[in-house]
């Protein structure tokens, strides 16, 4: 199969109305990507914390999805809850979505620092992004599930 930036793509703000279909998108990748246990933290996150969250659409089913958070001042932004259909992986979704984010983060002149958390199974995607490994944390996700704290450079 084809990447997919040659198919028409529709990135849109995340919406309440999306919420079970992004919480599917978390359960197709578990317990590979995401620990069984993190869907809790999830659902609060979406109903609670959600600041710039994004929605990947192809022919207006939802493909992927992920997140910008800030802190208060502004000057830090991180990288949040991404996730791709594992139908989809390898076909550049992760990329389109994530240029998304940094040039909505570029933004904000204010924004001196971008990072990323994520895990062991995801962080070379983000090295290969431009993001370089700060520190690693030994199942700190869930047992299994390393933290990978990242900047981009």
């Amino acid at each position: 199969m084809k990447k997919i930036e040659s198919i028409k793509t529709t990135i849109i703000p995340y919406h309440t109305e999306y919420k079970e279909k992004v919480i599917d998108l978390l359960r197709m990748n578990s317990p590979k990507y995401f620990a069984l246990e993190e869907e809790a933290d999830f659902s609060e996150y979406l109903d609670n914390k959600v600041e710039d969250y994004y929605i990947l659409l192809i022919n207006d089913k939802v493909v992927a999805c992920g997140g910008i958070n800030y802190n208060h001042e502004k000057t830090s932004a991180h990288i949040s809850w991404d996730m791709v259909d594992p139908n989809y992986h390898g076909k550049g979704l992760g990329k389109i979505l994530l240029k998304h984010r940094l040039k909505r983060i570029q933004s904000f002149p204010s924004v001196l620092t971008i990072r990323v958390r994520t895990s062991q199974l995801a962080y070379p995607f983000y090295e290969k992004m431009g993001f370089e490994l700060i520190e690693i944390q030994k199942d700190y996700w869930a047992k299994g599930f390393d933290l990978y704290s990242m900047r981009l450079k």
